[in-house]
């Protein structure tokens, strides 16, 4: 496992539309995910341990990012052949096991993932209503263990922000996690 820290925002940078498949069987794009006043696009995937260590606090924002306009959408990218815990049959298995309230998409190809950017797991893009890019950073300080449940939410605090105006912080500090697992 190799860890990576994401790039610095690139403000503005537009949203890449995709066409993908969820766990659900249903085929997903941009304009069918993005909310009223913005998209969470995240890469996530089932075994690494810096995802597993928020996904139950990914789940909490991300409802509340919702009743703030936000919508959130979950790609995993990884390379399914060599990491069987992240197989399309356990992503629909934590999807429903965890009650994701976003969908969660396959990007078997691995198109969409390099056409974002994505660079690890968890990489979170947050896009204002006109999908351009105000947000990459990081979700909160956990690493590979939870943080303590008083740290500041960065990644929550940041899309609220950006539900209320349109704009993400100036300042951010990059995510952490494991490398995507490229074919």
């Amino acid at each position: 496992m190799v860890s990576t820290e994401t790039p610095v925002c690139d403000f503005k940078a537009p949203a890449i539309d995709f066409k993908l498949k969820g766990v659900d069987n249903k085929l997903y794009t941009l304009n069918e995910c993005r909310g009223e006043n913005g998209l969470l696009v995240m890469f996530i995937c089932n075994h690494c341990p810096y995802v597993k260590a928020i996904i139950n606090r990914i789940i909490r924002d991300t409802k509340e990012l919702k009743l703030l306009g936000i919508n959130t959408v979950a790609i995993m990218s990884n390379d399914q052949q060599e990491y069987k815990e992240d197989s399309f049959e356990n992503m629909q298995k934590i999807a429903s096991d965890f009650m994701f309230p976003f969908p969660y998409l396959l990007d078997e190809t691995q198109e969409i993932a390099k056409a974002y950017g994505a660079v690890c797991t968890p990489d979170f893009f947050g896009y204002n209503t006109d999908l351009e890019l105000q947000y990459r950073g990081r979700f909160d300080e956990s690493r590979k263990d939870t943080a303590p449940e008083h740290v500041k939410r960065d990644l929550f605090e940041a899309m609220s922000q950006v539900a209320r105006t349109g704009s993400g912080p100036k300042e951010q500090i990059p995510s952490m996690g494991c490398s995507i697992k490229w074919l």
